[in-house]
């Protein structure tokens, strides 16, 4: 399966102390891997919405753009670290796919000062926790890039 599912992280902490939130909050283990690099974080846990294990890989956000001009806005543009969710040993998309958006609810509700947009393909917003403002989901197949900004401008940060 090469579908990604994604949540970009939004705050002002260091990327190494909203990773071990991540881990306290989601009861994850953190694991060493010799192939990591700086401020790359990897953690095993159980999967929500599956049996099984989830894998989850943060690290800096390095799908936004600092100043983009105005046709390469993205929702993800201002958010400092993303989060790789792969749930072990599963090659079931839609699954997945759930599994993140039960990862993202659970984070929304136990930190809210961390703006998060979950991602599916790093090309549809699928939903949003702005900080004062709430979760957001989105309509399938919402655009993550500049032809949705409208839909997507009050749920992110900017």
């Amino acid at each position: 399966m090469s579908t990604s599912d994604t949540i970009f992280l939004g705050t002002s902490e260091p990327l190494g102390i909203v990773a071990g939130w991540l881990a306290d909050v989601l009861g994850l283990e953190r694991l060493d891997d010799p192939e990591l690099r700086e401020n790359e974080h990897f953690f095993r846990g159980r999967a929500r919405t599956v049996e099984g294990t989830i894998l989850l890989l943060a690290e800096p956000n390095t799908y936004g753009e600092v100043d983009p001009e105005p046709e390469d806005v993205s929702a993800i543009d201002d958010y400092i670290g993303v989060v790789d969710i792969r749930v072990a040993g599963i090659k079931d998309e839609e699954a997945q796919a759930r599994e993140a958006l039960a990862i993202f609810d659970e984070l929304a509700a136990t930190q809210p000062d961390v703006a998060l947009v979950l991602s599916h393909a790093l090309s549809w917003i699928v939903a949003a926790y702005l900080p004062g403002a709430g979760v957001h989901n989105f309509p399938p197949r919402t655009s993550l890039d500049a032809d949705a900004l409208e839909t997507w401008r009050p749920w992110v940060i900017r």
